[in-house]
């Protein structure tokens, strides 16, 4: 089960307008944004009563999995002007 997370492909379609990725695909672009949320909200909920903390750790929560995002994106991640 777990070869199927290194499935070549895309997971994530291109936005239409913007930067960035939009919505999953596939499953396991799913699973990859339901976990990442899970993750930045525990931290949150968790360290919530010491924000020197919490602070740095949610936003390396936040920051660290975009490499991944930009390589399932199909396209990429450029800026779009739609069409």
């Amino acid at each position: 089960m777990v070869h199927l997370f290194f499935d070549k492909g895309p997971w994530f379609r291109a936005k239409r307008y913007g930067y960035g990725a939009g919505l999953p695909f596939k499953w396991q672009g799913w699973v990859l944004l339901f976990s990442h949320m899970a993750l930045i909200v525990g931290l949150a909920l968790g360290l919530g009563d010491r924000p020197a903390l919490a602070f740095p750790l949610i936003l390396l929560a936040g920051i660290a999995p975009l490499p991944i995002y930009a390589a399932r994106t199909e396209g990429g991640w450029k800026w779009r002007w739609g069409s």
